[in-house]
């Protein structure tokens, strides 16, 4: 105490202290600052009380209100979840064919579809949709084995080439390896370029083509939806383009696969995924029903004939 004295240039007491000549001085913290620190001490003692605060070896103490934010997660994914029931039923009790007649369930079935294809889908087929070398892309007018709704329900239920399901589509293309020659593999090749407009055409591959290809894919490339063979005659390939990509799948063809989603996902999400995919633009419209009395023996009235190509 006796050591006190006020600092000149500052004007403030020490507290008494030095140290080879330097002072202490005496600044005590404000007293908003203390009440402050005090408070939250206080806030401290009430939360650990209350709360989730000290973890154990397989959980934390529960606290006294017995929250916890799992709990919350839960009571507000099953608020969701009721929020979106009566949409989903109405989803669940449409034929899909008739899902567009309804604008506003059409635009939720598609947002559901969305979701669920950012979880299961763009591994394959992207983000985008779009695809890449073995993976179709889903924004164009190309479709395999169909692009109208049901058509895509079906292939999304059941898969392609999916040996767990007795429903799965499957077809497979012969290997022409050791078959043809390499000149025929050459002719052929750039018959089907030719298709395309990517190469002149040329009669003897015409003429193999006829033979060998046209049952499956047309006589003019145009593909075949109920033998699920690929049109030829537009620019969108599925193993490639080039003359090398086309005689590499005429000699030892590749044949993709795709899992039946049945197994893993209910009926009214896959219903969902189908809308979105056909809402990307490439999908298909069905074909208007045949009054009765007026069914022929010609293929045009045929849902899958109108979808060649």
């Amino acid at each position: 105490m006796a050591n006190k004295r006020i600092d000149q240039p500052t004007g403030t007491e020490t507290v008494g202290h030095e140290w080879d000549g330097i002072e202490e001085l005496n600044t005590p913290l404000p007293r908003w600052w203390l009440w402050t620190f005090y408070t939250t001490i206080l806030f401290a003692l009430v939360y650990v009380v209350l709360y989730p605060a000290w973890p154990m070896i397989d959980r934390a103490t529960a606290g006294v209100l017995g929250w916890s934010s799992r709990g919350q997660l839960a009571s507000e994914m099953s608020a969701a979840q009721a929020a979106r029931a009566a949409v989903v039923r109405k989803i669940a009790a449409t034929d899909i064919e008739q899902l567009p007649a309804s604008p506003e369930l059409m635009q939720a079935a598609i947002a559901g579809g969305a979701a669920a294809f950012k979880v299961n889908c763009v591994q394959c087929h992207g983000a985008g949709a779009a695809g890449s070398p073995g993976y179709p892309n889903l924004n164009d007018d190309d479709w395999i084995w169909g692009g109208t709704l049901s058509d895509i329900e079906y292939t999304i239920t059941h898969g392609i080439r999916w040996e767990s399901s007795d429903a799965t589509r499957a077809n497979f293309m012969p290997a022409f390896a050791g078959v043809i020659e390499s000149a025929q593999v050459d002719a052929l090749a750039g018959h089907v370029l030719s298709l395309s407009g990517k190469a002149k055409p040329n009669a003897a591959g015409a003429q193999l083509f006829a033979d060998n290809c046209a049952a499956c894919h047309g006589a003019g490339g145009e593909g075949m939806v109920a033998m699920g063979a690929p049109a030829l005659n537009d620019a969108i390939w599925l193993y490639g383009g080039t003359a090398a990509d086309v005689k590499r799948q005429i000699l030892s063809p590749k044949h993709g696969v795709m899992p039946a989603w049945n197994e893993r996902l209910d009926p009214v999400t896959i219903k969902m995924l189908a809308a979105y995919v056909h809402s990307r633009g490439g999908g298909q419209q069905a074909a208007p029903a045949v009054p009765a009395g007026e069914a022929t023996g010609d293929v045009a009235h045929s849902p899958k004939a109108e979808n060649d190509g």
